[in-house]
């Protein structure tokens, strides 16, 4: 699709024309992606309208690539039968998510309509937390017995796949307990001689996870081993379903959007989606957006009263505030900079506590070289400028000082937030913004109180 506003045009008169052959033979012949890209930019009823156009087996694609404040919404405008045959086409990780985000009896109406053993599925998933393995794994898993050899493993591989939609990554081994005992990979099975047992061509060797093991640290195990699907398990070792690359990828990204929201003093945990921020209630909007800023808005006060104690300072040197913005602007971006190194080498696991004083040292001198060049920078511009060399001499000073520290604080605070168990992410903008701009400007006036008072 070359140009989406081209053919939302051109849907949207088909659309007006009341040509409905048209209309179905013009969305079908695209990809589900791109359909969901449409339905996105078209009204209520012009989407209303779109999705009893298309195939099912599409319209349920589609579903699953719109976001979910528009799934429940689009699925709540059509008929009731259409859209529970729709959630039926889903998978069980995703209906389970569409489900879970009605209202409760919206989402109990169509769970009763759905075909029972989905419909069983899917109550089960519903039971578990949204952010652990369980909520969003998918109970379709490809078993075979741990006795069976391997050509009764392939013709029970082939009769189940044609059954149900199965993800085909590897074949899970269980005993008739359904305990998880081995898994082996799909290469490994068609090449092994048909009359070899399952169990001496199956690896005991399992990376597993569990089913209340939250997203972040499945992330980092799929992450680590590079799978492209795992095993979920319960307490009791049972084979509960598997969680797959794609369903990672999803964590992946919404992580990354929470710590990008976090580290900008965006609140995200307040109950709603995150994609709320950007296309829901202006009221949700701005309740996420104002908790940093009172914090920073209390801190930047501290920083007037700071200023206030020197009074007499500026009084007898006015010129020194000119320099101030300078020094705030040079301290907040290296200190944003060494907190932005250290919260990212800690959620890809390059920093670990352990190593946390090596860190320290090493941006504080790194910190204190930059401080020095950008020090020496600012006292000569500042005698070229004012023709006073000792100004300049306290101005470098100061400036060294201020990004050497900026660079500690941007160090030390997302290591000591992490031993506190805190999301070092919250450590970025607002904590950096206002205190480098109370500890840099106690410490420039400082070093100009000093000056003034021994010329």
């Amino acid at each position: 699709m070359t140009n989406i506003e081209n053919t939302i045009d051109r849907i949207q008169e088909l659309i007006e024309s009341d040509s409905d052959k048209q209309l179905s033979e013009e969305l079908n012949s695209y990809h589900s992606a791109d359909l969901a890209d449409i339905f996105q930019q078209l009204k209520p009823e012009e989407r209303l309208k779109c999705i009893t156009q298309i195939e099912e087996e599409k319209a349920a694609d589609v579903i699953e690539y719109l976001p979910p404040q528009l799934q429940v919404e689009i699925l709540g405008d059509i008929d009731t039968e259409l859209a529970s045959r729709l959630i039926s086409k889903l998978p069980h990780d995703e209906a389970a998510d569409v489900l879970g985000d009605m209202e409760e009896d919206e989402s109990q109406a169509y769970l009763d309509q759905l075909p029972q053993k989905f419909s069983s599925e899917i109550r089960e998933l519903l039971t578990y937390n949204e952010d652990t393995a369980g909520g969003i794994m998918t109970p379709l898993v490809l078993t075979v017995y741990d006795n069976m050899t391997v050509k009764d493993a392939l013709e029970t591989i082939r009769i189940k796949a044609e059954k149900e939609n199965m993800e085909l990554y590897y074949v899970y081994v269980v005993d008739k307990h359904n305990h998880l005992t081995g898994v082996v990979s799909l290469r490994n099975l068609i090449t092994a001689p048909m009359e070899l047992n399952i169990s001496d061509i199956m690896s005991k060797d399992i990376v597993k996870i569990h089913v209340d093991d939250y997203q972040g640290h499945i992330a980092d195990i799929f992450m680590k081993y590079q799978f492209n699907a795992l095993p979920v398990v319960d307490l009791y070792d049972h084979l509960k379903g598997i969680v797959t690359w794609d369903d990672i990828q999803d964590i992946v990204e919404e992580e990354t959007t929470d710590e990008i929201y976090t580290s900008s003093g965006i609140v995200t945990d307040l109950g709603d989606d995150d994609d709320d921020l950007l296309t829901g209630s202006l009221a949700h909007s701005i309740r996420a957006r104002i908790p940093w800023l009172f914090i920073t808005l209390i801190g930047e006060f501290i920083a007037v009263t700071v200023a206030n104690k020197y009074d007499k300072t500026f009084t007898a040197l006015p010129v020194i505030a000119a320099f101030m913005p300078l020094l705030a602007g040079l301290g907040g971006n290296i200190g944003t900079q060494s907190i932005t190194l250290m919260v990212r080498g800690m959620s890809t696991g390059q920093i670990a506590l352990s190593s946390g004083w090596h860190h320290i040292m090493r941006e504080t001198i790194t910190g204190l070289s930059i401080g020095a060049v950008f020090g020496v920078l600012v006292t000569l511009v500042t005698w070229g400028w004012q023709h006073n060399i000792e100004l300049g001499l306290i101005v470098g000073v100061a400036m060294t000082l201020n990004m050497t520290i900026a660079t500690m604080i941007g160090t030390c605070t997302p290591l000591v937030l992490k031993k506190m168990k805190i999301d070092p992410a919250v450590a970025s903008g607002p904590v950096i913004a206002t205190t480098i701009d109370v500890i840099g400007l106690a410490v420039y006036l400082t070093l100009v109180t000093w000056y003034l008072l021994h010329i």
